[in-house]
């Protein structure tokens, strides 16, 4: 992952191919487990679509949010779930930039978008922004039946960083970070979540 100092306040920064992206977030072990067997998060009746799912490109965010699986049951199993990248960049068009009080037009959108401070492998707060998608009612039952492309556990991985990191082999935890590169999006986009 690029921690230059060169790095733009506002960037997204994942792990992706010419096709897809890949998101994270953290689930109980009711939720992951049917999602894994069935690639489908929404099997488990625990999964509710008028509950607004928060994904994250960037897998140290998604450790600091989770701490690294172990912050709480509903967060003890960690996903990478897979989309289109065309999929993807519909969902930051649909989104609304979280900032303070939202007005009655933003409030309506399907989507929210929040930039909160990345961390490093080692949770330290970094000096540029991290982006969090909220997938909302509106439109989670279509993300989830029709645009996640694949889910897979990940939550081992997340351990063993965690591991590293505690025995103060921060280097060797870092080389278990997914690569994640600066995210290509179009001008327009760029505009409408006010990174520039």
């Amino acid at each position: 992952m690029t921690d230059s100092p060169s790095t733009p306040f506002r960037q997204i920064r994942a792990l992706y191919t010419p096709d897809t992206i890949t998101v994270y977030q953290a689930y109980s072990a009711e939720i992951a487990e049917p999602a894994l067997a069935s690639q489908n998060l929404s099997t488990s009746p625990n999964f509710l679509f008028n509950r607004t799912t928060w994904i994250k490109p960037s897998w140290n965010w998604m450790m600091y949010r989770s701490g690294y699986s172990y912050k709480s049951p509903l967060q003890s199993r960690i996903l990478a779930i897979t989309m289109k990248r065309e999929r993807f960049e519909h969902l930051l068009s649909l989104a609304c930039v979280t900032h303070g009080r939202l007005s009655e037009e933003e409030r309506s959108r399907p989507v929210r978008v929040q930039w909160d401070p990345e961390r490093s492998v080692d949770m330290q707060k970094l000096e540029y922004r991290s982006i969090q998608i909220g997938v909302g009612k509106g439109i989670s039952e279509v993300w989830v039946k029709e645009w996640v492309e694949g889910i897979e556990d990940v939550t081992e991985r997340a351990r063993r960083v965690k591991e590293l990191v505690d025995e103060g082999k921060v280097e060797e935890a870092r080389m278990l970070v997914p690569e994640e590169r600066p995210y290509p999006l179009s001008k327009e986009l760029e505009e409408w979540l006010k990174m520039v």
